[in-house]
């Protein structure tokens, strides 16, 4: 297999059309599909073919790329393109899943003689665009070859952390990370919003951290968000966060361990979308610190 592939982006979320960009770039041919087609509309300007369906996106594909909502998302999408896959294709599956769910794409991946790849990728909008995600990635050693050219477009570094796909050894690294992102922006936004409410100038508690243990640079750069009224467009949005925390509670209950922040901010999350915040930035929890819509 050559350098230059033939890709098939299905999903062109917030991620999904930045990595079908950074593709094109990188000289590869991209066939992309979003369920609202008029989404994937502005990426022929890239140089990408969008499509109507997902089996003429995946048809001849080197490499089938998924970053779709979820698991069920991606296995619906990947159904409606089966009649169109070809046994042997790469399928570089980089939709946050959680960990019951790529077993199930991994069987389906195995039903129709997919090289399945376990990839989601850390990172939000401007890394994505950048081409300078981190891509967490299991799949054969063997096949690993045929998607470096994917995942050097996509992304800054690959992390390999089994052999397995099915195994979702990736997704389970994903999912602590994501953990941790959370967890650090219910923290910022409730710092805040107890701030604000306390009359507390934000900088001076900044300043008061400031170089040491507690100061935090990501902190900084999600109250700036809503400081700054810069929550759209989301660099990671709050109803895909909440979705992201739930997968992360529901993994922590299935190993028997309680997470409560998780499950907290979750429940933040679903409040502020509720509240008419779901499409900006997940900095935009914040909002549920009130009772009314802010």
């Amino acid at each position: 297999m050559t350098d230059e592939l033939t890709v098939s982006v299905l999903g062109t979320g917030i991620m999904g059309a930045a990595m079908a960009r950074n593709l094109a770039r990188a000289g590869h041919t991209v066939r992309a599909w979003n369920r609202t087609h008029a989404k994937a509309e502005p990426l022929a300007s890239d140089g990408v073919h969008v499509v109507d369906t997902p089996a003429e996106a995946v048809r001849d594909a080197d490499v089938v790329l998924t970053m779709l909502y979820d698991g069920p998302a991606a296995l619906d999408v990947m159904r409606e393109a089966a009649p169109a896959l070809r046994a042997g294709t790469a399928w570089v599956q980089s939709t946050t899943a959680g960990i019951e769910a790529i077993g199930d794409l991994a069987d389906f991946a195995r039903a129709h003689d997919l090289v399945f790849f376990d990839a989601p990728v850390l990172g939000t909008r401007q890394p994505a665009e950048a081409g300078q995600l981190t891509v967490l990635a299991a799949g054969p050693q063997a096949s690993r070859d045929a998607v470096a050219p994917v995942l050097d477009a996509v992304g800054a570094r690959t992390v390999w952390t089994g052999e397995d796909g099915g195994a979702g050894s990736a997704t389970r690294l994903k999912l602590v990370a994501n953990s941790w992102v959370i967890a650090a922006t219910a923290a910022a936004g409730e710092v805040l919003a107890l701030a604000q409410s306390l009359d507390v100038d934000p900088n001076a508690f900044f300043e008061l951290i400031a170089g040491g243990p507690l100061d935090m640079g990501y902190l900084k750069a999600k109250t700036g968000l809503i400081l700054d009224d810069r929550l759209s467009p989301a660099q990671f949005a709050v109803t895909t966060a909440a979705k992201d925390a739930r997968l992360i509670v529901e993994a922590g209950r299935e190993s028997g361990v309680r997470l409560d922040v998780a499950a907290a901010s979750a429940e933040r999350l679903e409040r502020a979308a509720a509240q008419g915040h779901g499409d900006e930035d997940m900095a935009a929890a914040y909002f549920a610190s009130f009772d009314e819509n802010a």
